[in-house]
């Protein structure tokens, strides 16, 4: 029988419940307290953009957030950011991987392009939004949120959005591995939350949806299946 892929739910954010598997997953992970996420919140908020203000915001997504969201929005589209681009190079101890067998995830890492899909949040939904999201990706500290200007299909800008970007200062930044120990750790790593392998596959689906067909990611999957893990995403069920 296959065994299902947990996914991140609102309920699981809302009730803490994600912190919490963390938490029990790595003991030894340091997880940001409520101030310092509050306070995170409040920074990334202060740099908005005046162009931006009050007329809701633009989440820039890349991995998981393309096909887990797991937010109110009320508009999406498809858009690129230059001088980022989504890489492997978030090790995680928890989720997709445990403290003897690391796994990784996407980060938006300096230099290059990328494609991905931008969120629009309503002003009147904002505050509690990302407070939300904050509870997801902020963690340990390992994202720089900031502001990047984001492009349409037709490469015209239409606004700036929030981008989580790489903390390479983090104790868990992995940028610069061999394409041979991605491969591997994709492959073999799995957490509470599932395998990195199917992170993977469920990215690489998420873009080909959006048509957005990026050469990395189709050739870790490749490489990634070819190892042993099945390309097939687990069934999913909520955390």
């Amino acid at each position: 029988m296959t065994e299902p892929t947990h996914v991140i739910t609102r309920e699981a954010l809302q009730d803490d419940a994600l912190r919490r598997m963390v938490a029990a997953s790595a003991p030894d992970m340091r997880i940001l307290t409520d101030v310092e996420r509050a306070a995170s919140l409040d920074a990334t908020l202060a740099q908005r953009p005046r162009e931006c203000a009050g007329d809701g915001v633009w989440l820039f997504a890349y991995g998981s957030l393309i096909w887990n969201p797991a937010l109110h929005f009320d508009q999406r589209r498809l858009a690129r950011v230059h001088g980022w681009h989504r890489s492997f190079c978030l090790s995680t101890q928890a989720g997709r991987g445990t403290p003897a067998n690391p796994g990784l995830v996407l980060g938006l890492d300096r230099g290059g392009a990328c494609t991905g899909a931008a969120f629009h949040v309503a002003e009147e939904l904002v505050a509690d939004e990302l407070a939300l999201l904050w509870r997801r990706e902020m963690l340990s500290g390992s994202y720089q949120p900031r502001w990047v200007r984001v492009r349409g299909a037709d490469g015209v800008p239409f606004g700036h959005a929030i981008a989580f970007t790489i903390h390479r200062s983090c104790e868990q930044y992995a940028g610069g591995l061999a394409r041979e120990d991605v491969v591997r750790r994709l492959a073999s790593a799995r957490g509470a939350l599932g395998s990195s392998a199917d992170y993977l596959f469920r990215t690489r689906d998420g873009l080909r949806s959006l048509g957005i067909h990026d050469k990395r990611i189709e050739d870790l999957a490749r490489r990634v299946e070819h190892a042993g893990a099945p390309s097939t995403p687990h069934p999913a069920v909520a955390i």
